[in-house]
């Protein structure tokens, strides 16, 4: 990021500031200088602030120390404390939620295990961010793991040491665990006799197949001895206690990290019937064949988790909720659309690139053409059904806004891609392109140039700063990019037939529009921003 842009930062609202929630007061002659590109780092930085692991835990971990035996108070519930507190946790917010917890809790902290994404302390060092960090005088243990979160050697004893802690609790003790997205690659610790290896290339087969990842957690927690309830069961007879962060659409407690806290409500069976839909039941290794077909019909009894407590703490609809409130204050009319954008990328795609030209045909007065796409919307909304999203109440929104008010549309979730050739990306990053190149499509077919009368800015970003196996957390798009990267001799279907679409945008005007950020200690799903304003405003 450019000098110019930092400072230009400076002068803007903070996250966890007070907004101002009507649009109608007056935008800062900086703000009003500002690219939308600019606009949109701003707001996606404002989202992750919000939901930073430090302020989160802050909100709902209390010490009580007045009222003679030390207790713990979370919302509604208390527990005493003497000196039988310990600690893990996983995934990739874990480090900066263990070092939050450390300092609420002191001493009475007795020992801890984390499973951290592998050089998240260094980048974290790098970046400045102590409050991210434990002191050299901790309690907890940090081991890291899942380069380029996937589930590797060092997840997998990370996983043991969690194991071996809670295994040698008693019914005296307290377990306090703290879960985040990113904790299913971080504590991997499959049924024997099947390995790591043998685990890892089902899964990143029926990914490839473009499974959900409720499907995919399914299979893990299934064959895992700490998912699916797992670690509860090895914690027993201790109290647990879980604060999590969700980063999946809907926050159901059995799929976030693969529910080790929670009884799983998936059997075996289950599993078959996933492996089924994806034909992929003959290339079963001998070993997880064996281990599927052990009590295929047994499923966990709800009494048997009693002694958990699990919370939710934060989730993508905090992060939307703050960049919509940041949004607002900078002069935007903005509407959330929903927090549970699922389905494959390609179609969510067209959604996006029909939504903009919504706003575009109602920006040129061209109501024809608009009640064409505000009916391509309705169709193509009914078949992703997406939880949440009301277009009726969008359409009219939008058209009850005044013309020269800059539009900003916010939406959160996790797409899945169907794999088809071996290029590097991620989810953000193709769905960036995507949306690119259904615009131009819909420019090149229209009598009108009516995109041309706006300026747009779409950004896809992955909340915990990593999109896939990349260095990237997502991208930028514009309807211009498809052409201008024909001028530069780049053929933006190419990449997208080899899911490649970090190789595009590292090449593309120099990687300008990738959306850089690093690790950010945080993990709430993907947020999705369009925004769009009249040219000459």
């Amino acid at each position: 990021m450019t000098q110019a842009v930092v400072s230009r930062f400076r002068n803007l609202p903070l996250a966890g500031t007070v907004c101002l929630r009507s649009a109608s007061h007056p935008t800062s002659g900086t703000s009003l200088n500002m690219t939308l590109r600019e606009h949109g780092l701003h707001f996606f930085r404002s989202a992750i602030g919000t939901v930073l692991p430090g302020p989160m835990l802050k909100r709902v971990l209390v010490l009580d120390t007045k009222s003679g035996c030390p207790r713990l108070l979370v919302r509604d519930q208390s527990f005493e404390l003497r000196r039988n507190l310990y600690l893990v946790g996983f995934g990739k917010a874990v480090l900066g939620m263990a070092a939050a917890a450390e300092d609420i809790l002191g001493d009475h902290l007795v020992r801890g295990v984390i499973s951290v994404p592998h050089g998240i302390q260094e980048t974290m060092q790098h970046r400045g961010m102590r409050e991210m960090l434990l002191k050299p005088q901790s309690h907890i243990l940090v081991m890291e793991g899942a380069k380029h979160n996937l589930p590797d050697r060092d997840a997998l004893k990370a996983a043991s040491a969690i194991r071996d802690l809670a295994e040698s609790l008693t019914t005296e003790d307290l377990l306090l665990v703290l879960i985040s997205g990113g904790g299913s690659a971080l504590l991997p610790a499959p049924i024997p006799p099947v390995t790591l290896e043998e685990k890892a290339t089902i899964t990143r087969l029926l990914a490839s197949k473009g499974a959900t990842i409720q499907e995919l957690n399914t299979l893990r927690k299934t064959l895992s001895l700490l998912k699916g309830g797992g670690l509860a069961r090895s914690a027993y007879p201790a109290q647990v206690l879980s604060l999590i962060l969700s980063d999946v659409i809907g926050d159901p407690l059995d799929i976030i990290a693969s529910g080790p806290t929670v009884a799983s409500s998936h059997s075996r069976q289950d599993c078959f019937q996933i492996l089924a839909k994806y034909d992929m039941l003959n290339d079963l290794p001998k070993s997880v064949q064996t281990v599927l077909s052990q009590s295929i019909t047994e499923r966990d009894m709800p009494q048997e988790f009693l002694h958990v407590c699990n919370i939710v703490i934060g989730s993508n609809r905090l992060a939307l909720e703050e960049a919509k409130c940041q949004a607002e204050s900078l002069g935007y009319l903005s509407v959330l659309l929903s927090d549970a954008v699922c389905g494959e990328v390609s179609t969510v795609a067209q959604l996006y690139s029909l939504l903009i030209q919504f706003v575009c045909l109602s920006i040129a007065r061209n109501d024809s053409m608009k009640n064409k796409v505000r009916g391509a919307l309705s169709n193509l909304a009914g078949e992703l059904a997406i939880p949440g999203l009301d277009l009726i109440d969008v359409f009219k929104t939008l058209e009850e806004t005044q013309g020269n008010m800059p539009i900003c549309l916010l939406a959160g979730g996790e797409t899945t891609v169907q794999l088809q050739g071996k290029g590097k990306g991620g989810r953000n990053q193709e769905l960036a392109l995507r949306v690119a190149l259904e615009l131009h499509q819909a420019q090149s077919m229209a009598a009108e140039y009516f995109l041309e009368r706006c300026e747009v800015a779409f950004l896809s970003g992955g909340t915990d700063g990593q999109d896939g196996p990349t260095k990237a957390a997502g991208a930028f798009c514009s309807q211009a990019l498809v052409k201008e990267a024909e001028q530069q001799g780049l053929v933006v279907e190419d990449f997208l037939s080899n899911n490649d679409s970090y190789t595009f945008f590292s090449q593309f005007q120099g990687g300008h529009h990738l959306l850089m950020t690093g690790l950010t200690g945080t993990n709430v799903m993907d947020i999705h921003t369009i925004l769009i304003r009249a040219k000459g405003l």
